[in-house]
Formats: structure tokens, sequence, C-alpha cells
């Protein structure tokens, strides 16, 4: 699915490398292990990053995922999923996750959007509706504190 932006007359488009739910409900959650506490999630906004131990990218956005989870975590819980073993995960220790971790060794979620690339983040609001998904450093349309803050404005339960 193609996401298309028009910016001065100009129309880009964005690859979301995977089926698109924007809109719609998200598949249902699933992960096989949880690596932390399991977060409460009800209520809350839930940013789901697909990833990998050996996906630079995916390392990159790491940093970003953490700063994200401190300033929005009395609205939005993040998660990272990896489809790897627990051992390569606990292995890695740089960067440092400071979000919620789990693994999904059945990739149920990931064939569910049919996600082809990695790292894949879906942020979904508190009545299960996908609000932003793709590849977070997508040129133009890149994950963004600003970005996270209309969305959770926009929708927030009052």
């Amino acid at each position: 699915m193609v996401y298309s932006l028009s910016v001065l007359g100009q129309t880009e488009e964005k690859n979301y490398y995977a089926k698109s739910f924007m809109n719609q409900k998200a598949p249902e959650f699933h992960v096989t292990k949880w690596l932390t506490a399991e977060p409460k999630r009800e209520g809350k906004f839930v940013m789901i990053d697909f990833w990998a131990t050996w996906c630079s990218p995916c390392r990159k956005a790491i940093p970003e995922l953490n700063t994200f989870s401190e300033k929005f975590k009395d609205d939005m819980v993040v998660i990272g999923i990896s489809n790897e073993k627990e051992e390569a995960i606990n292995k890695m220790k740089n960067p440092k996750i400071e979000y919620y971790s789990a693994i999904d060794s059945t990739n149920q979620m990931e064939k569910a959007l049919e996600i082809r690339g990695i790292p894949h983040v879906l942020l979904i609001d508190p009545d299960g509706y996908v609000r932003w998904q793709g590849f977070p450093f997508y040129p133009n349309f890149e994950l963004t504190e600003s970005i996270i803050s209309d969305i959770i404005s926009k929708y927030k339960k009052k």
C-alpha cells in the first residue's frame, strides 16, 4: 500500500513495506514470550516496533524509541517485537532497549501485517486503530515526536 502526500503541488508516495492498516483495526496483538514485564495496554496508545538485532536501521531506531517511551509514558507504551531467539536479544548490549520487549517466534502479527521490511512501526490508538504505520526513517514520512504528539492529541479518549 502506498500513501500520498502533496507538498507544493508535488505528490510523494510512502511505501509501507507491509499491508496498510491505516485507520483500520490493528491485527490481534500476539507475542509468544515477554522478555520484560507485560505492559498494561488498556486505554493507552501502543507503539509496536518489529525489529531484529542484525538489522542496522532497527538498532538505529532504538534510542529514539527509548525517547518516545519516556516522553509519552503517560499515554503510550512502546513494545519491541522480534522473532529471534531470546539469547540473541539478551546478547545485544548496545543500544540498550529501555521499553517493553517480547518475542513472537510464530510471526503471527508480522504475517497478518504482511511486513516486507524492518524496522516496521505501528502506532495504535486506545480503540485499536492504526494511526501511523511504516518505516520510521522514511524520507518525508519520518516518525517524530511531533507526529506522535499530534496523534495522541487527536485520538486520546477524553
